[in-house]
């Protein structure tokens, strides 16, 4: 096996080794608080996968920024070190990436298939930079800078950036989580917490209860018809559509928009058929240029995956 690779998110961590021809093979998904620390579920995988095959290299990616071959993770008590990593497993190297580093990675290598277009039928800049973004525990944001057959990623964490309100519900909501938590970041109201907020700061505005214990409930009952929690996944999904038109201003991103995360995938009609496209497109001045600009949904379950397994090819040849 050329190598060990992982998406180790907020909530879950999938792992899978990859075959000398660059294919993922037994992929396992880990649920991340059954378990003390990101070794413990690296021995377990290796353990009752692996056996004696021990891959030699690791590239993992991570939810959280990495400085400096390091990892405090945002939304886990764990912390851990490429240095940790190669002691512990006696790998010959290991590299910790940003998860939506390696969904950069991953985005323009995905077949059609994996990927659902929101929008019009548009083709993107093969040269030209793509970013990635999405929402599930938190929010994530990444660019793929591309010229000249160089491509370099740009992690960022663009999801603590300020959320800016766009009308006056917006302003309403934002008052409330500013209320809430003080400072109101796009995290806050894009990830799972931040939609079931936004239902419940939608049901103080319109004076009602919010009968739903969490997001996963909103997200049933709004796909069954239930009012609020469909007003709450239209406004979601619109607001969605105005953090990935503004990402797309700032990082150039004429060669596409592209949303992952475990959230978007279970909202594709929404997506399509409300507001995400209209708000994408309504940026003033610059509306010409973001019209231009194709949008998809990442359909593909281990894309982060497909992206690490590419840093292991980098990983093999020295890095970039």
């Amino acid at each position: 096996m050329r190598g060990l690779v992982a998406d180790v998110g907020g909530t879950n961590a999938r792992f899978a080794l990859v075959d000398e021809g660059g294919h993922i093979r037994f992929p396992k998904t880990y649920a991340c608080h059954d378990y003390s620390s990101l070794a413990e579920i690296i021995q377990e995988y290796l353990d009752t996968t692996a056996g004696k095959r021990r891959p030699a290299r690791a590239a993992l990616a991570v939810a959280g920024p990495v400085v400096d071959g390091e990892i405090q993770f945002t939304n886990l008590e764990w912390g851990v070190s490429e240095t940790d990593l190669v002691i512990a497993f006696e790998f010959e190297a290991v590299s910790l990436i940003n998860d939506f580093e390696a969904q950069a990675l991953a985005a323009p290598r995905l077949a059609p298939e994996d990927l659902r277009q929101i929008g019009p039928s548009l083709k993107g800049a093969s040269d030209r930079p793509i970013v990635v973004l999405g929402a599930g525990t938190g929010f994530g944001v990444a660019a793929l800078a591309r010229k000249s057959n160089t491509e370099v990623t740009v992690a960022t964490e663009a999801g603590h950036a300020a959320f800016a309100p766009y009308d006056g519900t917006e302003v309403e909501i934002w008052r409330r989580l500013k209320a809430k938590y003080g400072r109101v970041s796009v995290e806050r109201v894009l990830s799972g917490q931040g939609l079931y907020d936004l239902y419940c700061a939608m049901a103080d505005i319109d004076c009602v209860a919010a009968e739903l214990p969490d997001e996963k409930a909103i997200t049933t009952a709004g796909q069954n018809g239930d009012p609020l929690a469909s007003a709450a996944l239209d406004r979601f999904c619109a607001i969605l559509g105005s953090v990935a038109g503004d990402l797309a201003l700032t990082y150039g991103a004429r060669g596409g928009v592209y949303v992952s995360g475990g959230i978007a995938p279970r909202l594709l009609d929404r997506l399509a058929s409300g507001s995400f496209r209209g708000r994408f497109e309504d940026k003033g001045r610059l509306t010409d240029y973001v019209r231009d600009i194709p949008t998809y949904v990442m359909m593909h379950p281990y894309s982060a995956l497909v992206g690490a397994a590419r840093e292991l090819e980098q990983l093999e040849r020295g890095g970039f």
